[in-house]
């Protein structure tokens, strides 16, 4: 069994900073990436961030420069540091794994965190 364990998020006015960080525990063999995505109410969940294994940061136009993902494969960690929120920054944030494998040659699955809510007030 595989969960993705999230923390961090919060409440802060524009300007302000928060971080994210996600675990994924259980049985994990191999992971092909891991990130974020939010979600605002009455919309599409869309891309924050993902971290590829061997890959280049791929990041959302609207957070460039502003957010920075980092990610331990050996420990199965995603974090986001988030600086400069805007109230568009508001939303569920959930962590994202890609194609996790439990163990090897077996087929494997995407996962989703439950998600934290990040809200950033002008």
């Amino acid at each position: 069994q595989v969960r993705l364990l999230e923390s961090g998020g919060g409440s802060v006015q524009a300007g302000g900073s928060l971080s994210l960080s996600c675990v994924a525990s259980g049985t994990v063999f191999s992971v092909d990436s891991m990130g974020w995505y939010r979600q605002v109410a009455g919309k599409q969940r869309e891309l924050v961030t993902e971290i590829p294994n061997g890959g280049k940061t791929n990041y959302a136009d609207s957070v460039k420069g502003r957010f920075t993902a980092s990610r331990d494969i050996a420990k199965n960690t995603v974090s986001l540091q988030m600086s400069s929120l805007k109230p568009e920054d508001t939303g569920f944030y959930y962590c994202h794994t890609a194609n996790l494998k439990m163990l090897p040659n077996t087929r494997g699955q995407d996962y989703w965190g439950q998600g934290t809510q990040v809200t950033v007030s002008p």
